[in-house]
């Protein structure tokens, strides 16, 4: 897969993409059907695996030359060591997640670097659902309340709170629309938030 074709796909990866060094090694947690990992590999000559458990997921993902290791991620990231990875990868998972706090831990903890996406709960379009008497649905959150996978809402300001009391270092956040950066008010303006994090070096 080119950058095209990814940008065409998902022009959310394809701008997260460019954070990830080439010939990194990645752990892409949620990996879903491997699109990102099959970008990194191919165009950027990455190595790694993805964490996947849905069984249909799991098949994309191998068809796609991926090496996937079918797991529930909310048991954990035992398997690895501590910095076994350059970048760990997890993109529109964490809020699928009964227990976000020690996944988030374990993530920064097997890599030396974290990106992590998700539907920002405060976007414009979220509020004025909730002014109305209704959930949210959007491209961001297209579930309706009734069978989305969704169990946490998060703004970016949660999840930056988040962080700090994780004793994370934020090295970037951008908010998305589109896959584009939205530069003003960003957290009314984007649908999809992205923290580049690491550990606090120890002072």
């Amino acid at each position: 897969m080119n950058f095209e074709q990814l940008s065409s796909a998902r022009p959310d990866l394809a701008f997260i993409a460019h954070w990830v060094p080439k010939q990194s090694h990645v752990l892409d947690v949620g990996c879903g059907d491997g699109v990102m990992l099959d970008y990194l590999q191919t165009d950027r000559q990455c190595s790694g695996y993805g964490i996947e458990i849905a069984d249909d997921k799991v098949l994309d993902s191998t068809r796609r030359g991926v090496c996937v290791i079918q797991q529930d991620m909310e048991k954990g990231l035992g398997l690895f060591a501590d910095n076994s990875f350059d970048t760990v990868l997890c993109l529109s998972s964490l809020q699928m997640m009964k227990h976000v706090e020690p996944l988030l831990r374990d993530i920064v903890r097997v890599g030396r670097e974290a990106i992590v996406s998700f539907p920002n709960f405060a976007y414009w379009p979220h509020r004025v659902a909730l002014l109305n008497g209704r959930m949210p649905v959007s491209k961001s959150l297209p579930y309706q309340w009734y069978d989305t996978p969704n169990v946490r809402c998060a703004t970016i300001n949660d999840f930056r709170e988040l962080a700090e009391e994780c004793g994370l270092e934020v090295l970037e956040c951008v908010a998305l629309a589109a896959g584009e950066q939205v530069s003003v008010l960003p957290n009314l303006r984007g649908d999809l938030a992205v923290f580049r994090l690491r550990k606090k070096a120890l002072t």
